[in-house]
This record gives structure tokens, sequence and C-alpha cells, in this order.
């Protein structure tokens, strides 16, 4: 039935966007809509913020955004292996520690904290962005290590159809389909449309030719993971904007699957509806989002079953102060409201309701070199009492020349995470009385930008950062895994990342160099028995890591070369056992293939190309050398 619905929604866009797009009357002049970047954006200024280039998101398209980010990024990223769980760690931080927004809202899993990152295909989002250090004035709950931004943009002047359709073949039997269409109609006298369909279904047999390598377990599995994104927009001559923006995903892993007596089974989907109304710098949001999980073991029949909804309403109002026509102060205010309903197996089955509200003032100042920030935000939630979260940022160009930018910035910012609802209301191990995590982050930053000459550009950028974590919950093994605020934490470290590119006629030529020291510890002992883990580093969080990337690139055919190297990570607490660092490359290949009037990109890609052994958890191997083999059609 769910099958059925994909497929009418996608059959019903591309009937109607096509109707829309090619019944059109005489071209028309429409006044522009100003749309403005996200707040998160904006209003963050002292803050290192990267943004994905669009030609990444393009050459990862078969991959989730944990592939493309762990090569291109600081990030560490906890793998289990093909299709199954990817998690992330920001400075030091736990998965729990990161907000994922998508169009302004945080879609972590509500249960958990936290989103598995292998669940986010590169091709799905028109802008990614990652800001990092905390952000709880400005996002909200959850972003105390970072933040990433995802987008869908509308394309309005790229009037026409457009679409691209793309299989995926790789080793171990598992292969990706692919479809895309985006569509922008010509401006009517009422108004212009646009949109983005995409679908994904990914099938993961992890059919491997070895049970283990180098002594490891290779644990079997199997994963598919199938998706919809559906983006609308509608602007009218009124410079007002509507969007609607839908995402339903539905992916499953089965651990051991020959094991009919120890099989284990997680499926989860997600529902997420938005829509949006932009006008005279008013903003009104409501959305919709359900989350479902379903657990087993041995028996699939039976599942442990979970689903929480999330309705949620936002106004938010922006004041801007001009002075010769160029915007001084730009303040944005708001209030966000959301209900929570959560019927889970594990709480007892009964139903659980909460209600969630946020209040915030977010004021940007820019004139000449400077660019400043001070942000507040008050969350209320029932039975917590969320401490509130203001921030101050600052950037200032040092040095400003026809080929040569040099700038500084600083932060300083409060954050805080509410517990999760397994953190509050399992039943047993849940502590209802836990009170909200809270960090204070504080980082400096340096960023340089040299053009020596027509042919080549460099960029530079350096940021040291102190983040204290207060109230850190921690599922205590000496309570018998029950939830308790018991640790203090204390993450710092460097971020060092380099840029090169050299353009000429045809030929592009460019490399990316980035490399983090992260210090993450216990500051605080719990209770006596665990003095010997203060100021130990935290498990799975590597103090060195380096991602190097290199490409060569004629007109349209690229050669990409990307290696990541992590330094030991600790699994234990007292750092008395340890796995191995990594050094990992894959190379990819991109070519063109004129067929007709089609466009096909053919891309293969060698995964582990020095079929390194490769331990992203303990006692459990990743795949050596692999390829894959990738074909995408063009329309256009």
């Amino acid at each position: 039935m769910q099958k059925q619905c994909v497929g009418r929604l996608w059959l019903a866009h591309l009937v109607f966007g096509s109707v829309s797009v090619f019944g059109q009357q005489e071209p028309v002049s429409l006044s522009m809509v100003t749309v403005r970047a996200s707040a998160p954006e904006r209003f963050l200024a002292g803050q290192k913020l990267e943004r994905v280039d669009s030609a990444a998101l393009q050459q990862f398209r078969f991959q989730n955004l944990s592939d493309l980010l762990a090569f291109q990024t600081p990030l560490v990223f906890k793998n289990y292996g093909g299709g199954q769980i990817s998690t992330v760690s920001f400075r030091g931080t736990s998965p729990n520690h990161t907000a994922v927004l998508w169009n302004g809202v945080n879609v972590n899993q509500p249960m958990t904290g936290q989103t598995d990152f292998s669940g986010l295909p590169a091709l799905g989002f028109d802008q990614v962005s990652v800001q990092y250090g905390s952000g709880g004035s400005v996002v909200g709950s959850d972003a105390v290590g970072g933040s990433l931004l995802l987008r869908s943009l509308p394309r309005y002047a790229e009037t026409g159809v457009r679409a691209s359709v793309g299989y995926g073949e790789a080793s171990f039997q598992n292969r990706q389909m692919q479809a895309s269409v985006q569509f922008a109609g010509r401006p009517t006298v009422a108004g212009q449309i646009a949109g983005k369909t995409t679908l994904y279904n990914h099938q993961f047999n992890n059919r491997y030719p070895y049970r283990e390598r180098g002594y490891y377990f290779m644990e079997p599995s199997n994963a598919w993971q199938r998706g919809l994104m559906q983006d609308f927009f509608w602007r009218n001559r009124r410079n007002g904007q509507w969007s609607i923006n839908a995402w339903l995903t539905d992916y499953a892993v089965t651990v051991a699957p020959a094991d009919t007596l120890g099989r284990e089974r997680t499926r989860t989907q997600g529902y997420r509806l938005l829509a949006s109304y932009e006008a005279d710098r008013w903003t009104v949001r409501a959305g919709w989002l359900r989350d479902v999980l379903d657990y087993a073991k041995a028996d699939f029949s039976k599942p442990s079953h979970s689903l929480t909804d999330r309705l949620l309403t936002r106004l938010e109002r922006e004041l801007v102060v001009s002075r010769g026509g160029v915007s001084l102060w730009q303040v944005r205010v708001g209030a966000e409201v959301v209900h929570y309903r959560t019927r889970v197996d594990g709480y007892g089955g009964q139903l659980i309701t909460e209600n969630r509200a946020d209040v915030y003032a977010l004021a940007r100042y820019q004139t000449g070199r400077l660019t400043a920030s001070a942000n507040f935000r008050q969350g209320f939630v029932m039975g917590f009492n969320p401490p509130p979260t203001p921030s101050l940022g600052i950037d200032y160009t040092l040095i400003q020349r026809d080929r040569s930018r040099l700038s500084a910035r600083a932060s300083v910012g409060r954050s805080y995470r509410v517990p999760t609802l397994n953190e509050r209301y399992w039943k047993n191990l849940g502590n209802p009385d836990l009170r909200p995590e809270h960090g204070l982050n504080a980082e400096v930053g340096l960023s340089a930008r040299m053009q020596p000459t027509a042919a080549w550009l460099v960029t530079v950028d350096g940021t040291a950062y102190r983040n204290r974590i207060d109230d850190w919950t921690y599922w205590n093994p000496d309570r018998g895994y029950r939830v308790e605020n018991l640790q203090q934490v204390l993450a710092r470290g460097f971020e060092l990342a380099t840029t090169a590119t050299y353009t000429q006629s045809r030929w592009r030529v460019g490399g990316r160099l980035s490399y983090g020291l992260t210090r993450s510890s216990q500051l605080r002992a719990y209770d006596v028995y665990a003095q010997n883990i203060v100021g130990k580093q935290l498990p799975y969080v590597p103090v060195h890591t380096t991602s190097a990337m290199a490409y060569t690139q004629y007109r349209q055919w690229r050669l990409t070369l990307l290696t990541q190297l992590q330094s030991r990570r600790y699994s234990t607490f007292d750092n008395t056992q340890y796995l191995p660092g990594i050094v990992l490359t894959d190379l990819m290949v991109s070519v063109p293939v004129r067929v007709g009037g089609l466009r096909l990109q053919v891309q293969g890609q060698v995964n582990n190309l020095f079929d390194a052994l490769i331990l992203n958890v303990k006692q459990n191997a990743m795949p050596g050398r692999n390829y894959a083999l990738n074909v995408v059609l063009h329309t256009r």
C-alpha cells in the first residue's frame, strides 16, 4: 500500500507539474522574491561554517552524507558497515550533541536523539552546510557540538524540465537506483512555480567473500533504503512565496540474517511534511513529523513498536534597519511550539504527550569590514527548565586587497540538550528527573583567501575551540545502566583546512587538506570508582584526524583521489583498550558519454584502494578493497 501511495504521488507530480510548465502563455515579467539565507547561516557570525561544494554532492550522489563528509571535514563517523547505522562526533562530542536541520527543522529521532547519517542521501539536498560548535541560541536543542544544515532551494531561473535516472552496481551484490525530476515554469500573471522530485532505492546484500579479515569478524548483514523527496515552490507577484517540502524514508537493517535465533532487524520509517509562507518579512511554518521504529530479534513477525508524532508551528518576523540602501541591522524574532505524542513498547505502551516551546531573538549587524551577531533563545519543556542560551560572535576583515583577504572571527555561546524520550521514559532504566545538558563554547579563528595569479586560488582556515558540557547524561553500568547526569566533559582542539585550485582553459586541478586535533575527556568523576577515567580521552574519539582530496578535471572528465587518516581510538573509558588507526583511500573516475541526444555520466569507484584493515567498531572489520560502477542519464 505504501509503495502505491509513493508511486501515485510521484505520478501526480509529473502530470500536474508538466501541465504547469508547458501550459504557459507569453512570458510575463515577475518581480523577484527575496529568498534569504536560512537563519542558522546568517546569524552565526564568529563561528566556523563550511558549505559543501555542489560538485561534490553530485560526485557522491550514490552515497550518503557520512561518506562525503568523512573525506571533506574533520568530523568522525562510527560506521557499522554497508547500509548500517552511521553516527557522527562533532569536536569530541557524542551523536546526541549534533542537530540535523532539514529546511530549518530539527529531524533528529526524538526517541534516541540522533540521526543515522547512512539514511541521508547526498543527491536529495540542494545545499549542505556544516556548522561547528554550539549553536543553541540559533538552532535550539542538540546543537552542542555542531549542526548539519540541509536545504531545498527553488531554481526559478532554470525554466523547463530536467530529469536524470541513475543506476549503480557495487561489490558484494549491492546496487542502487535513483531518479530525479527538476522543473520550473515560466513567469505568468499569477506567479511562477518550481520544484523537484527525487526517488531512491538502495539494496545492500553485503555478500562478502570472506568471514573475517585480519582475524577480525565480518558481521553478516543486509539492508535496504527507500525514499521520496518532494519540493514545491510558488512565488506570487506580491513578493510572497509558498513552499511545501515532503520527505518519506523507509529503511531496514538485518544483522546475522541466516541465524534464525540470533538475527536482529531494525526498521525505521520517517514521514516529514512542511508547509511555509514567506512575505513582507513574515514567515509562517507548520509541520508534521512521524518517526516509526520496529525492532525484532529471532521472530520478525512481532517486533517491538515505537511511534512518535510531532506537530509544530513557527512564526517569525524580520526587521531591517538600512542606511543608504545598505542593511545595517537585521533582527529576526520568532516563536515555535511543538506537540509530541509517542507510544513505545519500551515505555510500557501507554500514550505519552509533551509540549515544548522556544522563543528567540537573533540580531546581525554588518558594516564595512565588520559583521557581528547577538542571539538569545529560551526553551520551555514540560517538567524541565532548559537554560537560556545567549551567544555573541564577530567577523572582522583585517586585510582586504584585490587578490587577497584575511579575516578573523571569535564567538562565545551557550548550548543545551533536552534528554531524549528513551532517557526519560524507558522502563526501569529511564530517569524522568534528568536535568538538561548545558554547555559553554568559545572559539577563535583566522581565514585567508589568496589569488596570486588569475589561475590560482588558495584558501587557509584555522580554528581553536573549547567546549565544556555539564550534566552529560550517561547510561551508568554501575547502576544497571540506569540513566543519570554523571559527567562533566571538556572538548578542546584545533582545526586547520587549506584548499588550492588551478584553472587553465579547460583544465582544472585542485585539492583540499584538513587536520583536526581533538582532546575530549571527562573532568569530574561520577563516583569514587571512576577516578581512573578522569582526564582520559572519550571512547571512539581519535585525537588526530586528517583528510585529503586531490582531483584533476578536463572538461567533464574528472579523476579524484581521497584519503582519510585517524589515530587510534580507545574503546574503553579508562583507555586500556583501543582500535588501531585508520588509513583509508578511495579513487573515483567520472567520464561523460554522449549517446545520440542523451548525455550519460559514467563513474567508476575503488573503495579502500590499498585493501587496509579498518575497524570502526570493536571486533567488527570493514570490507577490504571493493568496487562500484554508476551510470547517470541526463535529459538536458
